[in-house]
């Protein structure tokens, strides 16, 4: 789950493994049980209580999303568990997404009245479309990975006992391969997705800002808090 301690280490990861001369691929995985179940409650309870602090999480959001993109080096998502949020987006700016057949996928943002203004917005389109990508922004369901796999949202989907062999295959299979063709290839191949990145970041990870201080989004969390079904009133 991310909190705020994550969400600021994030944003310099990947800045650090691009610097790493010891790195060739990079593979993005969960420590427990889920690849990562969406945002702490109490760091979003923080920024309803004071929407300033909002501020350092917008710009961290941009800077994960662009050193992401800037990380030459191939990356793969190997999707241990749910993957919801944050974690989604994650996944899916990744250069191959392997996940478990137990996994779902999803981004919930509008369950708490929140914009998927840290990425989401942008990705999702890029992999399924618009039509599919709005259908799953606006209701935030959260998808098998085999369905994910079979609309194109993700590479594969594996048997859960299976997926690091096939991960540490795949990344074995990089690492001995021509590295720095593979690099310029990521690099033409990505020119698109960080034009789009570039273009929209601001403006949706605005929008996300602004519902922070949303009434909609102070009803969701304090629902989460309390355990019961958040009433929206479009505020």
């Amino acid at each position: 789950m991310a909190d705020a301690v994550m969400h600021t280490e994030l944003s310099t990861i990947f800045t650090d493994l691009q610097r790493d001369r010891q790195v060739d691929v990079v593979v993005l995985t969960g420590a427990g049980r889920a690849f990562s179940a969406g945002g702490d409650v109490a760091w979003m309870q923080d920024a309803v209580d004071d929407p300033e602090s909002f501020d350092q999480t917008r710009d961290e959001a941009k800077r994960i999303i662009f050193s992401l993109l800037d990380l030459e080096k191939p990356i793969i998502a190997k999707v241990n568990g749910h993957a919801v949020g944050l974690g989604a987006t994650l996944a899916l700016f990744c250069d191959v997404i392997f996940a478990s057949e137990k996994a779902k996928i999803g981004d919930p943002h509008v369950s708490i009245g929140f914009v998927a203004g840290d990425g989401g917005a942008i990705i999702w389109p890029q992999l399924i479309g618009y039509a599919r990508a709005k259908e799953y922004l606006f209701t935030g369901d959260l998808i098998s990975a085999s369905d994910a796999a079979d609309i194109g949202l993700i590479n594969h989907a594996v048997p859960a006992e299976g997926l690091d062999a096939r991960v540490d295959e795949f990344a074995e299979r990089l690492r001995h391969g021509a590295t720095k063709a593979i690099r310029f290839t990521k690099i033409a191949t990505n020119i698109a997705l960080k034009q789009a990145a570039h273009a929209a970041m601001d403006v949706s990870i605005a929008y996300e800002t602004i519902t922070n201080s949303s009434a909609d989004h102070a009803e969701a969390v304090a629902a989460f808090r309390e355990k019961r079904t958040p009433t929206f009133q479009g505020r």
